[in-house]
């Protein structure tokens, strides 16, 4: 880009916001969807690679699909009795027709029902390649 200024613009608000918003919501509850399934690979099909995880200040950049171990879920779900996740709220805070950062709360809940753990998150869901996917967690 020959002009830097280019990159720090406001995005004018249009109608293909409301599309977009509702693409990048869906994408984030397929994913979610596969993620009770323990479904790794179908995870990965609704990431956009390189995949960036901000976790605190560590910068985790996954270039390619296949990045969890097999036994993730069965560690989750040892470790802290995790059953399936659900949210709470998924709220937009930047959208854009091919861009959408959402602030994502979801709990893990335990079989039973209880809460094992909330988590308040930055998701940017971005199309790409003739799709949505989410391109950004921020934890």
């Amino acid at each position: 880009m020959s002009n830097a200024d280019t990159l720090f613009q406001p995005h004018p608000q249009t109608d293909e916001d409301a599309t977009a918003l509702a693409e990048a919501v869906r994408c984030i509850e397929a994913f979610t969807s596969r993620f009770n399934a323990r479904d790794l690979a179908g995870m990965d099909e609704l990431l956009h690679f390189p995949h960036i995880i901000l976790s605190g200040e560590h910068l985790v950049v996954w270039a390619e699909p296949a990045n969890l171990p097999a036994s993730f879920f069965d560690d989750l779900e040892r470790d802290t009795g995790w059953a399936e996740s659900r949210y709470q709220r998924k709220d937009a805070v930047l959208v854009s027709p091919r861009k959408v950062h959402l602030v994502v709360e979801y709990t893990r809940n335990r079989a039973d029902g209880s809460v094992a753990s909330s988590h308040k998150n930055l998701w940017v869901v971005t199309f790409a390649d003739g799709r949505w996917g989410i391109k950004l967690r921020s934890y």
